[in-house]
């Protein structure tokens, strides 16, 4: 079951019991002002879209936010959190690493999840730079600022999700989560608070899903 809902993720979390989910990947607003206004800027080789600044960027969540997301949920992953790590504020050994491959420009090398779970510091390569992506014959479409690959997704739910996990991200944006999700068999409860982003994002979704129907194979 994917379930993507619009509206305050913050205010559905103090609603939940304690421990409703199995595992949380999420991506909130990091508070470096990455929401589109200048984003196609800055690549020197591969221009990346452009988006209209919607000012969502400019802080990241409250503490409050943190302290609701690790009482409803059993594990979690949180990207960005080197950005705001004052506000979990718990120590890890498992930070998760996605190196871009995202040759010159002055977008950061790579990006940091924290991480609940006990393991070591892990790795994902995949490039993600303007318009040139790892995978240039199944190329995303980008409808977010600060959209991430669903490889990714698939990577984080292979490595650190078990069979039957619920799964719960309280920041939907372009919901490659969802069709992530979807692919490989697990329940999400999803949340995005930005109308436009979050009709874009269902409408990604549905059709993706109708892709599939389509074409099975490329599963």
């Amino acid at each position: 079951m994917i379930n993507l809902h619009l509206g305050d993720s913050l205010e559905a979390m103090r609603q939940m019991p304690d421990k409703a989910y199995d595992l949380a990947i999420v991506d909130p607003p990091y508070g470096i002002g990455e929401d589109g206004g200048t984003n196609h800027t800055r690549s020197l080789l591969a221009k990346a879209k452009s988006f209209t600044s919607k000012g969502w960027d400019k802080d990241p969540p409250k503490a409050e936010y943190f302290r609701e997301l690790r009482r409803v949920s059993k594990n979690q992953i949180i990207w960005g959190a080197n950005h705001f790590i004052s506000r979990l504020p718990i120590d890890s050994s498992c930070w998760i690493v996605w190196d871009k491959d995202n040759g010159q420009n002055d977008f950061a090398d790579c990006e940091l999840a924290w991480s609940s779970f006990p393991t070591a510091v892990r790795k994902f390569k995949w490039r993600w730079q303007g318009m040139l992506q790892e995978n240039m014959k199944d190329k995303q479409i980008r409808i977010h600022p600060t959209e991430k690959p669903v490889a990714l997704y698939k990577w984080l739910l292979k490595n650190y999700a078990k069979p039957g996990d619920k799964i719960l991200d309280t920041h939907l944006g372009s919901m490659s989560i969802a069709l992530a999700c979807h692919d490989m068999g697990y329940d999400l409860d999803g949340w995005e608070i930005d109308p436009e982003y979050y009709q874009k994002g269902v409408e990604r979704y549905q059709n993706h899903i109708k892709q599939l129907s389509l074409f099975p194979a490329a599963v």
